[in-house]
């Protein structure tokens, strides 16, 4: 005998844009790494030389893909705890997904000109938005009629908002820090994502039982 559907519109197809648009987002990183070409009176015993000029580059695309995949799981996590969605959460996924696929430009922007404060700036705030509006979503989800499943724990829901909110707090700080010293602003962001891999008050929750499929969070990381 089947299940009842919940009242509303389905997740499914969410979850799909989403794969794709991070899939593609992800890939597009990685253009951005030009194979290095001979110059004139150059040979391939210049190659380790040139290689080594691209390292700004490597560690762009590097750090890039981390912040992306912590807004992947993020979001794949978010949705495991959505029984269903309506119009304005399916909007708010657009948007959310429209701040990630910018995110190929940003980088490109951030590798050609790493060292002027404006691009750095850029970046960062693209990094703010998308954290944001993955906030909203949380907060939207769970308010009223809620879209959460309805035993959640609201505990859970607090500790992980607050997590989620460390990532646009420090991507706001480094932004500021551009326009005093871009290295320092840029330490920040290559930090910022290897902080969610450190265990919070989120896991400890799930731990007392309110715990999602084996990886997932409800929060970023």
């Amino acid at each position: 005998m089947s299940q009842p559907q919940p009242a509303g519109i389905g997740k499914g197809r969410i979850e799909a844009l989403a794969d794709g648009v991070f899939a593609i987002a992800m890939t597009l990183l990685v253009l951005d790494l030009k194979t290095p070409a001979p110059g004139p009176g150059e040979t391939a015993d210049d190659l380790p030389r040139k290689l080594g000029e691209m390292w700004p580059r490597f560690l762009t695309y590097v750090v890039s893909f981390l912040i992306l995949g912590v807004l992947w799981v993020g979001h794949h996590a978010q949705l495991h705890y959505v029984r269903r969605s309506d119009r304005p959460f399916l909007w708010m996924n657009l948007a959310f997904l429209m701040v990630v696929s910018a995110m190929p430009f940003s980088t490109a922007l951030l590798g050609a000109y790493r060292e002027q404060p404006v691009a750095v700036a850029v970046y960062c705030g693209n990094l703010v938005v998308a954290g944001l509006v993955l906030f909203g979503q949380l907060h939207y989800a769970a308010g009223p009629g809620r879209l959460f499943d309805a035993d959640m724990d609201p505990a859970l829901i607090r500790a992980g908002s607050r997590r989620l909110l460390m990532g646009p707090a420090l991507y706001s700080l480094a932004a500021g820090l551009a326009f005093v010293s871009t290295t320092a602003s840029l330490v920040v962001c290559a930090l910022t994502p290897l902080l969610y891999l450190l265990p919070g008050r989120v896991d400890r929750l799930w731990s007392s039982g309110e715990r999602p499929p084996e990886g997932d969070s409800p929060t970023k990381g």
